[in-house]
């Protein structure tokens, strides 16, 4: 049986206006110590060890505390947060609240911890678990009405104390609390691992499209994809994707022979055009002629989002050294090294400097087969080995032009860049799934948590 309650405006994130029998609404500061005070200066000697949460140490995604750090006592308890084993805490400022960063304090050295000024920290009176807390403002609709009440300037707003202390929530018998985070953490536990596989996709399309340049950049994927088999072959491409290094020809090259149609050509000599795109920075605006930069090139393509402009006076005296064209290749020569993009669209813009623009011998070239060699692992190594500099690694055009590249007929390498599009479309498909699969894991996770405050999972 259901009693009817009536809530307080700041509980509008509840579906209704009912709670189980037993149940009542409780503010959190009725519930908790909000912001408890500091232990005393002689609580511990001031040497003695303590655990430091920087809000680095927060892991959002996880809700808990990870690679916390230790310091002497005294050095960290004026200027910091303080807390204790069993406390709740919770990022107050954005962007960090509006990630979800919030943990439950645990296993912290001599039992206390201390902590960024950022959080705010929730210390129960004993008649609501941490766990079951915890979950509460772990709930979207929590932080979204959270956020809803940020004082502070734009990039410093926080969530205040007050709402903290004012928010009104549900609590149940502790009986019955303790049986909600269990089967909280039952039903999160199977999401959790379901969400741990989707991460690792990424990786595994990672190693999946360089198993395809390197298929394409060494004949293997012509030999070992036929119709049906693409995937196949490219399985077994893993298998064999072994790259070493002849230092005295400048040749990249795959444990066993090109075929006998293919060869080597230097970069140099596969050139039609390169352009050095070398000299000081234009003067930027904030709106005008897009202005690409090294940062926008990644992965076989151009991030047009920028917040970096020229004017057209600027653009005209900038790219004197040339225009880009449709089918253009842009490498990037540090900053980081070995970036590779082509030009699918024209646009007018211009270009940063670090960053060269390849344009291949056509009757020879394909210009898609240029980018798809350039990216490939064996010629990457190549770019590598004649890269200078101990930190920040770069790259000069009379070093990158000495690098030799896979050269197949042209006729091959229209039909390498088909398959390799093809390959590279399903990888495209699978991540667009995993995305939208992770979408769902959060939204199952908010659904379990509302069900759990509506008194839904244990009756």
């Amino acid at each position: 049986m259901k009693k009817t309650v009536v809530i307080s405006p700041e509980s509008s994130c509840f579906p209704d206006d009912e709670l189980p029998e037993g149940w009542k609404f409780v503010t959190i500061n009725s519930a908790c110590e909000v912001n408890p005070p500091k232990p005393s200066k002689d609580f511990l000697p001031a040497d003695a060890p303590v655990t430091f949460v920087p809000m680095s140490a927060v892991d959002a995604d996880m809700g808990a505390i990870t690679n916390p750090q230790i310091k002497p006592y005294l050095e960290v308890r004026n200027g910091f947060t303080s807390f204790c084993d069993g406390d709740v805490i919770m990022a107050k400022i954005t962007p960090c609240m509006e990630n979800g960063k919030a943990a439950i304090v645990h296993g912290m050295k001599n039992g206390i911890g201390f902590g960024s000024t950022e959080f705010h920290v929730m210390r129960s009176r004993g008649e609501i678990l941490p766990e079951y807390l915890f979950y509460y403002i772990r709930q979207e609709s929590f932080r979204n009405e959270a956020e809803s009440h940020f004082t502070g300037s734009v990039g410093q707003k926080r969530v205040p104390a007050d709402f903290i202390k004012q928010r009104v929530i549900p609590r149940p018998p502790l009986a019955e609390q303790e049986l909600i985070v269990a089967r909280i953490e039952a039903l999160l536990t199977q999401v959790n691992a379901a969400r741990d596989r989707l991460n690792r996709v990424p990786l595994i399309m990672k190693r999946f499209r360089q198993a395809v340049l390197a298929a394409a950049c060494s004949g293997r994927l012509m030999e070992g994809c036929r119709e049906s088999n693409a995937v196949e072959g490219i399985e077994q491409s893993l298998q064999k994707d072994n790259v070493d290094f002849n230092d005295e020809t400048n040749t990249p090259f795959y444990i066993g022979s090109l075929p006998k149609t293919w060869g080597w050509i230097s970069i140099d000599d596969a050139m039609e055009k390169v352009i050095d795109y070398r000299g000081r920075t234009p003067p930027i605006e904030k709106e005008g002629i897009p202005h690409i930069t090294t940062s926008n090139i990644r992965n076989g393509h151009i991030n047009w989002i920028t917040e970096k402009f020229v004017t057209q006076e600027t653009y005209e005296n900038y790219m004197t050294r040339g225009i880009p064209e449709i089918g253009d290749v842009f490498f990037t020569m540090e900053g980081p090294l070995g970036e590779v993009a082509i030009l699918h669209e024209n646009r007018k813009f211009s270009l940063a400097q670090r960053m060269l623009l390849l344009r291949g011998q056509k009757e020879i070239f394909d210009s898609e087969y240029l980018a798809f060699a350039l990216m490939c692992s064996g010629v990457q190594s190549a770019i590598n080995m004649k890269a200078t500099g101990s930190g920040v690694k770069g790259i000069a055009y009379k070093r990158f032009k000495q690098v030799q590249i896979p050269h197949p007929p042209l006729s091959e390498q229209h039909k390498i860049v088909r398959r390799v599009r093809l390959l590279f479309e399903r990888a495209d498909a699978i991540d667009r799934e995993v995305v939208v699969a992770g979408r769902r894991c959060e939204r199952l996770t908010q659904a379990v948590l509302a069900k759990a405050f509506r008194g839904e999972l244990v009756r």
